[in-house]
């Protein structure tokens, strides 16, 4: 039996409204790039690691051709099978790669388009973690915060204990056919991977993530991740000086 693969689903259907760009915050620019540019960039970085990089956009998007021109690459497929829904998008996404000829054994990562600041050692590191795990998991983030619950009025209502409670971030890591089912289970409410197979009843592994690697959500988020490429761009330029 050949070894699992590895592929990359980047869910790229979405609208992003939170985040007050024009059009799909996906779509928006970030440090003169397309947010998307720099989730693909760091996911080719990995080079022949992975076997396919996927996006998958709404059937009528008619923008990603103008912000991605050179995609897909060799090894890359734009899927046009977004659903309504994240679930759905992910659903259709893993039937597309299962008609092309990705085996229900081969692991697919999937990650946020707007997670732009994810770089190819975060990914590594799961992949690292949960190649010969059972289940597969997730990068995630203990959570740093004093944890507060809420009523219906904006009060808080208490505080909730922090301890072993973890922020989840992506790639989330996980057997193409445990996933396809789990998420046929589960139904479009899952607003994450892992929580499909949380529901049919496997524990993911927990992958320490990074703090930089979060999902631009709000307007305030781009100045932030702005800030972020450009000292990453730094260290990159003083690394060169010789």
């Amino acid at each position: 039996m050949s070894a699992p693969r590895l592929h990359v689903l980047v869910p790229c259907a979405g609208v992003g409204a939170r985040a007050g760009a024009a059009g799909p915050k996906q779509y928006a620019p970030l440090a003169g790039r397309p947010i998307v540019a720099h989730t693909v960039e760091a996911f080719r970085a990995l080079g022949h690691r992975l076997a396919t990089l996927a996006l998958v956009v709404a059937p009528d998007d008619a923008l990603v051709e103008q912000v991605l021109p050179d995609f897909p690459h060799a090894g890359e497929r734009l899927l046009r099978v977004g659903g309504a829904t994240r679930a759905a998008t992910v659903a259709n996404g893993l039937r597309a790669l299962a008609a092309a000829g990705a085996g229900a054994q081969d692991w697919v990562l999937v990650h946020d388009a707007a997670r732009c600041l994810v770089t190819p050692a975060l990914v590594e590191r799961l992949v690292a973690d949960c190649a010969d795990d059972p289940v597969g998991g997730l990068l995630a983030l203990p959570l740093p915060d004093t944890l507060k619950a809420a009523t219906p009025e904006g009060r808080v209502a208490g505080t909730l204990p922090r301890a072993g409670k973890w922020l989840a971030q992506t790639p989330q890591m996980f057997r193409l056919g445990t996933l396809a089912e789990a998420l046929a289970q589960a139904g479009d409410a899952i607003t994450d991977e892992a929580g499909a197979i949380e529901a049919a009843g496997l524990a993911p592994r927990l992958v320490p993530g990074s703090a930089q690697n979060f999902k631009i959500t709000y307007p305030e988020d781009f100045a932030l991740a702005e800030a972020v490429l450009a000292a990453r761009a730094t260290t990159a330029g003083a690394r060169r000086i010789p």
